[in-house]
């Protein structure tokens, strides 16, 4: 069966929010990649068949809500889209090319990445398909871009937040899957906070949940 979309589309998928709404805790760092706390939302998806697949261990993950979710969010992609933050914590100007991401040797989206910077850098080519791209010009041109290489197969915005709510603002996202995780982080960066969804076009169109997070689906009206 095609894993192509009926029409490609730019997708959230998978996207862990706490509670009150943050998407990551304050004070990225090397030992904090989702800032201090943020490593309690995506708990939810770890022990899934889909993340334990991803890094060798398939057989012993579960199965149900989660890894439906987690399944959804991994099938019919073309290409990705990151911000800086979530490619790694360096600031400003790249220094030096030793940093190539969180993901090690042979990172998991196995299709060309489009990191927004405001600082230019070579791509990078990595092990099992993944390449690095290092866009300066903004969230249209690096989705024109991912669109191109996509090969017709939806692209996905992976965040940070900050990414996220560009595209929301812009309207550009057709489909968005947040996890709401059970967790409190009371500061960091806050998905929500001056968004008026439904002005942007959204609307609430799955609502499903799990013991470990509650998955909402919103989708864009057609204009």
């Amino acid at each position: 069966m095609s894993t192509r979309s009926p029409r490609p589309k730019l997708r959230v998928n998978c996207f862990s929010v706490s509670l009150d709404g943050y998407g990551a805790g304050p004070q990225q760092d090397l030992q904090n990649p989702l800032g201090v706390g943020g490593m309690a939302l995506p708990e939810w998806f770890f022990p899934t068949r889909t993340f334990q697949t991803m890094h060798g261990g398939g057989a012993d993950g579960t199965t149900g809500v989660d890894d439906d979710f987690a399944a959804r969010g991994a099938a019919g992609l073309g290409a990705w889209i990151l911000g800086r933050n979530m490619f790694g914590p360096v600031r400003g100007a790249w220094t030096d090319d030793q940093w190539k991401g969180w993901w090690g040797d042979n990172p998991p989206y196995h299709v060309p990445v489009f990191v927004l910077t405001h600082h230019p850098r070579a791509a990078i080519e990595m092990p099992g398909g993944t390449t690095f791209h290092f866009v300066t010009d903004g969230i249209v041109a690096a989705l024109d871009r991912a669109r191109g290489a996509a090969g017709g197969k939806d692209v996905r915005v992976g965040g940070g937040v900050s990414t996220v709510r560009q595209y929301l603002r812009a309207g550009l996202i057709e489909e968005m899957h947040l996890a709401v995780s059970p967790v409190l982080l009371g500061s960091g960066e806050n998905l929500f906070a001056g968004l008026d969804l439904p002005a942007l076009g959204y609307q609430r169109t799955e609502h499903v949940s799990s013991p470990h997070a509650t998955h909402f689906v919103f989708t864009k009206r057609a204009p």
